[in-house]
């Protein structure tokens, strides 16, 4: 990605740089900020409790995710990843309700297990390619002499950005951890916290493993997991916020199918003739679909997280059974609220409809151009239709919840609370929300994918053609369908909303909980105490084989004082002497893997 500025700075040992990709959406997540402080004001204006601590927090999260976008190399986002994700943990804990805390210590695991298998591969990464660095990755994993540990530590570094971009299997955070934290922190978190991950994986996917198929597939497999199970469970959910926050997940889907679409289809880009040329035009729709819906999604999610955050502020209620009604003849929350939906849906004319008719696109001319997988890529291609369709579904279900349903009991004084909010309020909506029919246009959404990629092939790319627009109409329509066969039917019961979705699905609670807490434990106790006192044993056996020891009779067999001191002083001594020996035992075993990590590498 070329654009604006490439100068590589270096400051302190880490590395910046700017182009015109970085520079967008460093004013993107300025934008964000900027406009989240704004709505702070009323939302928080009664609240006293933990603010010091919260605006803090928000300015290091802010320094950091700038950090991440315009770092040079991944030994800087990791720096910076790492400091965001210790900065943001207080935004999803800052309620310290039960569920807030339970939500931020899984946030907080995540984040380290992905820290952890980021640095792993950032380690192979260097050993392997020698480099770093965004601008030579390229180029030095193509001439690594170890292409399979490379090809490992692309593995890791995905994953563990993917960790913080909520992908599939990593995801369990994402629907957590928004509804328990403020919504100008669910704003961010959403908007742009989660593109902080997705950074990382596009910086690294794309100039480092750009054609290597097997890397494209796994990534592409991931995405459209991401993209379906999210749109599933937003579909299900009858929490306002847990729903826009599945909505993110899925989001994230749309985006990693087109990086591995990208990635895919770049081995085929080279070669002659019409598979090559149709190749080299999935590259670019590809390409400027997942740009363009990383920028779309950042500006949805900020207007839809603060229309949600007006409803926490005057109802303290985001159950979709509390909060129906409250917009009806609420004219400043509709307004913004209805366009953040048109556009997340995908309806024409608006932003959400040009990026992903470019991902979808991309999709359409890699089946034509690939000899081999096609069928797979065909159905990924209805995956993503009907995941769209389940978008259109779970907002139409919140928007007539919201504006044209009334609540049984309530509605009389919903409707005498109006405009809801203030006027600063009121504007910071609107202006953040008159964003996604502009976007919408062609000719912007055009400039500025050309801004952030520094290429000039939108012009290949015709929104309103007939076959675009089927696809956008066909979407919607499974949507309507969805909507009628599922939420009206199977979750509405005695004019209530009820959630249909299995809590035994729930992988954290179903996987990750007992295999943390229960089974991993039980046999690292077993294991653990046997190798901390095979050392021990080992000793006394020799005593008493080879160094021939025997056991002295002397006062210490009979009762009496000094006995007693002396077994207080050994049972005193046993815990040191015990985590001495297992102290040994580690660094022995320590280097014994880097022992075998040595043989693997050479042998």
């Amino acid at each position: 990605m070329t654009g604006l500025f490439s100068q590589s700075i270096l400051i302190g040992g880490l590395h910046f740089t700017a182009d015109g990709f970085r520079v967008v959406y460093g004013l993107i997540t300025l934008w964000m900020w900027a406009l989240t402080t704004l709505f702070s004001f009323e939302y928080f204006a009664h609240e006293k409790r933990h603010l010091k601590r919260y605006w803090v927090f928000t300015i290091l999260t802010f320094i950091a995710t700038e950090g991440v976008m315009f770092s040079a190399d991944l030994m800087t986002s990791f720096v910076f990843f790492e400091i965001l994700s210790l900065t943001s943990f207080t935004w999803v804990i800052h309620e310290e309700t039960p569920e807030a805390i339970r939500a931020a210590k899984t946030y907080f695991f995540i984040a380290i297990i992905g820290g952890l298998i980021l640095f792993m591969g950032l380690g192979l990464m260097s050993y392997t390619a020698g480099t770093l660095e965004y601008s030579g990755l390229r180029e030095a994993i193509a001439a690594s002499r170890y292409p399979k540990l490379t090809f490992a530590a692309g593995v890791c570094i995905l994953f563990g950005f993917g960790a913080k971009a909520g992908m599939f299997p990593l995801h369990i955070w994402l629907p957590k951890a928004h509804p328990v934290a403020p919504s100008p922190a669910s704003a961010l978190l959403s908007g742009i916290l989660t593109k902080v991950g997705v950074f990382g994986i596009l910086m690294t996917a794309v100039p480092g493993f750009l054609g290597d198929t097997a890397f494209g597939w796994i990534i592409l497999v991931a995405g459209t997991v991401t993209m379906a199970l999210g749109a599933v469970i937003a579909l299900f959910s009858v929490n306002l916020k847990r729903t826009l926050a599945c909505s993110s997940m899925s989001q994230i889907g749309f985006i990693l199918v087109g990086i591995g679409t990208l990635v895919l289809i770049s081995a085929f880009a080279e070669t002659g003739g019409e598979a090559g040329h149709l190749a080299r035009e999935a590259a670019e729709f590809s390409h400027n679909g997942l740009i363009l819906h990383m920028v779309n999604h950042s500006l949805l999610k900020l207007t839809l997280f603060m229309a949600a955050g007006v409803f926490v502020m005057k109802l303290h209620a985001i159950d979709l059974n509390d909060i129906r009604g409250y917009g009806r003849k609420k004219p400043w929350l509709f307004i913004p609220f209805t366009l953040g939906a048109l556009g997340i849906s995908g309806v024409p004319f608006f932003n959400g409809y040009i990026s992903k008719t470019l991902l979808h696109e991309g999709l359409v001319a890699a089946q034509e151009a690939m000899t081999s997988g096609s069928g797979l890529l065909h159905a990924i291609e209805w995956i993503f239709i009907i995941s769209g369709g389940c978008t259109f579904t779970y907002m139409l279900k919140l928007f007539i919840c919201i504006f044209v349903e009334k609540h049984p009991e309530k509605q009389a004084a919903y409707d005498s609370d109006s405009p809801c909010m203030n006027r600063l309020t009121a504007g910071t909506l609107l202006v953040s929300s008159l964003l996604m029919p502009v976007l919408g246009q062609p000719a912007v959404a055009g400039r500025l994918a050309e801004l952030m990629t520094g290429e000039h092939s939108f012009r290949h790319f015709h929104a309103f053609a007939a076959a675009n627009l089927k696809g956008s109409i066909l979407s919607l329509v499974i949507g309507a369908v969805i909507y009628l066969a599922i939420i009206r039917l199977l979750m509405m019961k005695d004019g209530r909303y009820v959630n249909r979705w299995p809590e035994k699905l729930d992988l954290e609670d179903l996987i990750y909980r007992p295999l943390l807490l229960t089974v991993l434990p039980a046999i690292g106790n077993v294991v653990c105490r046997f190798l901390a006192v095979l050392p021990d044993g080992f000793m006394i056996f020799t005593r008493h084989t080879a160094l021939r020891e025997r056991k002295r009779v002397s006062e210490d067999d009979h009762p009496g004082q000094l006995q007693a001191i002396r077994k207080r002083e050994e049972q005193a001594a046993a815990p040191v002497v015990i985590n001495f020996s297992f102290a040994i035992m580690m660094t022995c075993l320590g280097m014994l893997i880097v022992f075998g990590v040595i043989l693997f590498v050479y042998l």
